[in-house]
């Protein structure tokens, strides 16, 4: 683990001041700072996704693009096997298992892809096909969207 931040912001989702930003604007560029890496470094997103809407929002959030651009960001299969933008690899919460806790799940899978493990879903690093992904970035959120946790994960 290279980096990690953590964060709070309201109780009650009737007090969260903006329904299409979560606490990840401060955990995501938090966590890449504190690794020393950068979006580009990145080759695994995995992202707590509860609803399809979190998904976008937290893209958002760790500043892969800007506030209402995550749409565009995921069209045309971008997030699909074999896109440019590997997200939730083992098909995330809303497809693959959702016990409540899975944010243990997301953590699971950047481990097996930084290990190589992953078979057909494997993600290969940047610039080198021929090698496991190198770097993923880990996020959870949790309440009522009112608090995040964003890791850094790296091989040496």
């Amino acid at each position: 683990m290279l980096g990690a931040a953590e964060g709070h912001d309201h109780n009650l989702i009737s007090f969260m001041r903006d329904h299409t930003s979560t606490w990840s604007r401060e955990t995501g560029p938090r966590s890449l700072e504190r690794a020393g890496l950068t979006h580009d470094d990145i080759d695994v997103t995995m992202i707590y996704d509860s609803f399809t809407y979190t998904t976008l929002v937290t893209i958002e959030g760790l500043g892969f693009c800007g506030p209402g651009e995550g749409p565009d960001f995921v069209a045309s299969q971008r997030t699909a096997p074999g896109g440019d933008f590997a997200l939730n690899t083992n098909g995330g919460g809303l497809s693959y298992s959702h016990p409540g806790m899975y944010g243990s799940f997301l953590l699971v899978e950047a481990v097996r892809q930084l290990r190589g493990e992953c078979g057909d879903r494997q993600v290969n690093r940047k610039g080198a096909p021929d090698q496991p992904a190198a770097a993923s970035i880990v996020n959870g959120t949790g309440g009522a969207l009112s608090s995040t946790g964003t890791v850094v994960l790296a091989t040496g």
